[in-house]
């Protein structure tokens, strides 16, 4: 269920104490577009679960599990009976480790984690996931340490994962492999602190120490997108935090993200969005007052 939504932006009310919620949800009940700067991980125990994104929709199966990103906007289609865990742990401490910062980059918007595409890691998943539920019911001592390194534990199989199906098929002369890894999350890092600036390929490349053509070619293969794409899905990310706050125009957010034309920040915004910065913006502020005058 959603406890606190403020136009298409929620509010994830933790466990008292925690930075931690978990429902074992029987609900009825759909849930409009919304976003959260939480992630959210997704189970359905019985029945299915049906989730619209933006630009494409995951019809959930029992036992299917997905991983939602933060930032993603997404509504929930309920069947008349069922039963779900739906797990929101705040990634705000964990987002300073930079193989998690990487890591939901990759995942991003969101992941579907089957048995048939997973094998080697679905079902340690679905016990650490099954296991995580119960540990927040039980609520016994140091349960919050328990559940945040079960959850770092499903972390590092989907990570090591990712890093095997990017290195998987490849001309072994291009493999990410030993230091190259660590020079390609620092760069990473890098072009998520400075994403609003006016970042160039020849610049970052040498950054890195290698070629352009080179360089190109192993960031496609680490971060599974082009460096241009990448770049822009962080600008994108970092605007729609800021279209929801108010005084801020279009145009604002459009410069303060690293866009240096209105035309180009609504085409790419629309692209990963599915709707312009404008209809975005209005959706929640329309939302909002609507709330409001109904609570007048």
């Amino acid at each position: 269920m959603i406890e606190s939504l403020d136009g298409i932006f929620e509010t994830v009310n933790y466990k008292q104490s925690t930075t931690l919620k978990l429902y074992d949800n029987t609900e009825f009940e759909d849930y409009p577009m919304h976003w959260h700067p939480a992630i959210e991980i997704i189970m359905p125990t019985e029945n299915g679960y049906k989730l619209t994104f933006s630009n494409s929709e995951a019809k959930l199966r029992e036992g299917d599990i997905c991983v939602v990103c933060p930032g993603c906007v997404h509504s929930i289609e309920a069947p008349e009976t069922g039963r779900r865990v739906i797990f929101q742990p705040s990634t705000d401490i964990l987002r300073s480790m930079r193989d998690i910062e990487t890591l939901i980059s990759f995942m991003s918007p969101y992941t579907v984690i089957t048995p048939e595409e997973y094998p080697d890691i679905y079902r340690r998943l679905k016990t650490l996931l099954t296991d995580i539920r119960d540990e927040y019911m039980a609520g016994m001592p140091f349960a919050e340490v328990n559940i945040y390194s079960k959850l770092l534990e499903m972390f590092v199989l989907i990570g090591q994962r990712f890093s095997i199906n990017n290195n998987e098929h490849k001309d072994d002369s291009y493999g990410v492999k030993g230091e190259y890894a660590f020079v390609f999350m620092d760069i990473c890092d890098y072009i998520n602190s400075h994403c609003s600036e006016d970042l160039k390929l020849d610049d970052i490349a040498d950054m890195s120490g290698f070629s352009k053509y080179y360089f190109e070619r192993l960031f496609k293969q680490f971060a599974g997108t082009s460096f241009y794409k990448y770049v822009n899905q962080k600008r994108i990310a970092k605007a729609q935090e800021l279209l929801i706050e108010p005084g801020n125009s279009v145009t604002d957010v459009a410069l303060n993200c690293g866009f240096t034309s209105i035309s180009s920040f609504i085409r790419m915004f629309k692209l990963q969005k599915g709707c312009t910065p404008t209809e975005f913006k209005n959706m929640y502020w329309g939302i909002r007052r609507g709330a409001q005058n109904n609570n007048d």
